[in-house]
Formats: structure tokens, C-alpha cells, sequence
């Protein structure tokens, strides 16, 4: 029988320890946020929903941002056993130099729309915690600006190519005197994607008050004061600007970019240059054969070309095809510190975080930032514990399986195509002789030549069938 007594004050107070209670309100907020979700569902409360959208949506029916995140979804860890791992290191060499973390921040366009510290609470962030920070052409802080929030970390540039080439180049010119030490040439824009959700609501550089724009306003006054109250919004390339997003892209960008235009870039670039948007492996091939130094599997997050392929599908093919040529990173999807590592066990070197960097500052500034950056350390560091790996170097295809869910119908391109090489010197005589190409006369001497043939020389009529089939493949 259970026997009872009156509780011990001195004991039920070891017990009874409250925690300190929080009283910055920003601070409490973001205490509360477990995961890279729960800052997004911070973000969406305090941002007005123009802004929050340009963050959270992607092109047309958002199905190639869709079916990133779920490809992260979609895999199997295999941990190993025994292994003794009671710290693991979660350093990088990359592009040269160092990162505490392998993952950096991915360029974003409009950032001080998001919340009004943009890019100098990103680039800050990111020096405290050892990682590198990428400025965006369309940024809304200078590239000295983020220099000077980011005076000792590594700084990346990315850069459009304009319709007026000078501005890209005066830009790469800056950004080198600056001391970034790797240009991201990015090459999937050249226009712009179908921006619903910014049509809807009317979103434009600058934002156009209307009735439902004051009306969502009003339960998020912090977010209007501070953008009323600090400088303009600047934009790292364009001098002057007005009108939707879509809009701005168009009249920047140029659909003339080519190789050439990539070859000039790399000659006025003293440091590494990546190519951003890479969406097919003969690309990355050809690429790696120009002697660039990285290759980014992107999709532009989904927001340019809908249904375009999951970077996170291509990467184990282009890992294992050139990886050994150049660095393979990869975006697009990423959401949590394990989508970090089934990244890298794939063969990735490095990846970039752009929507979750911006939940973040959304939802506390500076403060969010770091709240996003320390998430996704945890994570990662928990993943590679429960793996029973203590580098990065040890994680591999081996800790990792892809899951099926979108498989193609047909074959791929390039099989199916060797498939159609292959079989065409067998097939293609009788719909010539069935279109007539042939003259009526000859049909019957194709016909029977080759049964006469056959019996005194059996190899004269293999050698013409098999002279098509390279010709035919080679074309």
C-alpha cells in the first residue's frame, strides 16, 4: 500500500523552479521558435501580406518550390551504429576559404521590404556565425554597405546580366574592389517568372497604399514605422525604379545572355565565379569543361520556370559527373539542418538558405537571423550525431536514399534517344518504300536483293544496315 505524506515546502521548491520570464517581446517570440516553420509562422503575423508573399510564393501554380520541399521530404536516412561520436565538426572549405557551417545565405532580392534591416542584419549575422553572405544585384543595401556590416567575413556577389552590360560590369568592378571573393553569374532569368501571388496583391517597388494594403497594416504597425522611418529603400544596381517586380525584372534583364557574356565576366573577375541556376546535367558537363569554379543547382527557388527539375534530384548524377571538376552547391527547398545533410551526403559541397534567412528576419531582424542560424546548427549537428558521423567528409550516399514519388513516365531524354539511334536502320526502309520516297520501279529489286545475298556473302547485307546507326546517333 502506498503510504503518504504532506509534501516538504524545502523539497516541493527544489521542484517547483520557475524560469526566468523574458521580457523583450521579440526576444520571447523567437525563444518559442523551434524550427525554420515556426519562424515562417512568426514572419507571416508581423510582415503585411504583399511582402510576406513576394517571400513565401514562387512562379505560376508554385509546383517546382512544391515538389523541392517535398523532395527533401522524401528521403531515408541509414544510420550507422557504435561509432563513438561525441562532438562532430560542421566546418567547410569552400570556394577557397573557410565556413563554420555548410550552408550560407543565398542572394534575395527587395530584403529591407522583408523587414527593414535587409541585408546588414544578414551579412552581420552571418560573420558572427563564420558563414558567407551573398548580395543580391537586386539587394537593397550597397555592396559597400554590406562590406561594412560584414568588414572581416566572405562576402559573394551575385550578378544579373543587364540589358545595359556597363551596369554589369561596373557592378563586378565594385563588388571586387569591395573584396568579395566569389561571383555568383546567374543565369535562369532572363525574364521573369509568372509572380502570381504579386499581381494579386498589386506589389510594386515602391508598395502602392491602397485600402487593403491599410487595412492588413493595421494589426502590424511596427513593420509601417519602420519602414516609414529610415532611408529609402537602395538598390545595388538600378538607379531608379517603379512598378511590379515582374516589371523591374523584365526591363534589367536580358534574354541575349549567352556564353559569351560569361566569358567576359570571368576575365574581369579576379576571384572564384559560380554559375547560379544550373538545371540539367550537360550544362553542368559543358561548364565544367570552361573552367568555372562552382556550379549552383537552383531553380531560382521555383520562382522563375514552373515544373522546372528538383535540383535536390539532379544533384547525385552532376555530383558524381563533375564534382571532381568543380564545387556542386545546391538550393531550392531547403527548410531544416537535415535537408542540410542529405545534401551533402549526396555530394553537394555547399548549399544556400534564401527563404529561410528571410523567415527569420522577418520575424525578428538581426535577432531572427541568428535564431534561424542557430536552428539550423542544432539540427545539423543532431542529424550527423544520430548518423554516427563526426565530419562532413564522412557523410555519403550510403547514409541516404531518394524516395520515389515523381518518376517519369518515359525514359530519360538521353536513353531514349540512344534507344531511337539504335533502332532506326531496322525500321526505316519500310515507310520509305510506304511514302513512295523510293521510286516505284526499285521496290521490288530492294525487295529481293537482299534474300540472294544472303546465301553466297551472309555479311553483305549487315555491313550497309550497320553504317547508319552512328551517323544517325552523331546527328
Amino acid at each position: 500500500m502506498v503510504q503518504r505524506q504532506l509534501p516538504n515546502p524545502r523539497e516541493l521548491f527544489q521542484l517547483m523552479k520557475f524560469k526566468t520570464p523574458t521580457m523583450n517581446p521579440t526576444d520571447r517570440r523567437l525563444e518559442r521558435a523551434l524550427t525554420i516553420w515556426d519562424l515562417r509562422d512568426i514572419a507571416q503575423r508581423r510582415t503585411p501580406k504583399a511582402p510576406f508573399d513576394y517571400t513565401e510564393g514562387a512562379a505560376e501554380d508554385e509546383l517546382s518550390l512544391a515538389r523541392a520541399r517535398q523532395a527533401f521530404q522524401d528521403i531515408e536516412f541509414h544510420p550507422s551504429i557504435l561509432r563513438n561520436v561525441p562532438v562532430v565538426d560542421t566546418s567547410r572549405e569552400v570556394l577557397g576559404g573557410p565556413s563554420a557551417l555548410p550552408f550560407g545565405i543565398a542572394p534575395t532580392g527587395f530584403t529591407r521590404l522583408m523587414q527593414t534591416e535587409g541585408e546588414v542584419a544578414g551579412a552581420g549575422a552571418a560573420g558572427a556565425a563564420g558563414i558567407p553572405f551573398t548580395l543580391s544585384t537586386l539587394g537593397t543595401t550597397s555592396i559597400e554597405g554590406v562590406r561594412a556590416a560584414n568588414p572581416s567575413g566572405r562576402n559573394w556577389f551575385q550578378l544579373y546580366v543587364m540589358r545595359d552590360r556597363e551596369i554589369s560590369y561596373e557592378l563586378t568592378r565594385r563588388a571586387a574592389a569591395a573584396g568579395f571573393d566569389t561571383l555568383f553569374f546567374t543565369v535562369d532569368t532572363p525574364v521573369a517568372g509568372a509572380r502570381l501571388r504579386d499581381k494579386r496583391n498589386g506589389f510594386s517597388i515602391p508598395p502602392q497604399l491602397t485600402l487593403g494594403t491599410i487595412v492588413n497594416a493595421i494589426p502590424r504597425p511596427a513593420w509601417w514605422i519602420n519602414f516609414l522611418t529610415t532611408p529609402p529603400l537602395e538598390f545595388a544596381s538600378l538607379s531608379t525604379t517603379g512598378g511590379t517586380v515582374g516589371e523591374l525584372l523584365d526591363a534589367a534583364m536580358d534574354p541575349t545572355i549567352s556564353f559569351d557574356d560569361l566569358e567576359i565576366i570571368r576575365a574581369m573577375w579576379p576571384g572564384k565565379i559560380v554559375v547560379k541556376g544550373v538545371q540539367n546535367l550537360e550544362d553542368a558537363k559543358k561548364l565544367a569543361g570552361l573552367g568555372v569554379d562552382g556550379i549552383v543547382l537552383s531553380n531560382h527557388g521555383g520562382r522563375q520556370l514552373d515544373r522546372a527539375p528538383i535540383p535536390f534530384h539532379l544533384l547525385p548524377d552532376v555530383a558524381r559527373e563533375v564534382g571532381g571538376d568543380l564545387e556542386v552547391h545546391v538550393d531550392t527547398g531547403i527548410m531544416s539542418g537535415a535537408d542540410i545533410v542529405a545534401s551533402i551526403a549526396l555530394g553537394a559541397r555547399f548549399t544556400l538558405i534564401g527563404r529561410a534567412y528571410l523567415y527569420g528576419l522577418m520575424a525578428g531582424g538581426r535577432r531572427g537571423v541568428d535564431q534561424t542560424i542557430a536552428i539550423l546548427r542544432t539540427q545539423i549537428e543532431r542529424t550527423m550525431k544520430l548518423l554516427e558521423v563526426s565530419t562532413l567528409d564522412e557523410l555519403g550516399p550510403q547514409h541516404v536514399t531518394q524516395l520515389a514519388r515523381l518518376q517519369p513516365i518515359a525514359r530519360p531524354v538521353q536513353a531514349a534517344a540512344e534507344l531511337a539511334a539504335a533502332s532506326k536502320p531496322r525500321t526505316v526502309r519500310s515507310p520509305r518504300a510506304a511514302t513512295g520516297k523510293t521510286p516505284a520501279a526499285k521496290k521490288p529489286a530492294t525487295a529481293k536483293k537482299p534474300a540472294p545475298a544472303a546465301k553466297p556473302a551472309p555479311a553483305a547485307e549487315p555491313a550497309p544496315a550497320a553504317k547508319p546507326a552512328p551517323t544517325q546517333k552523331a546527328g
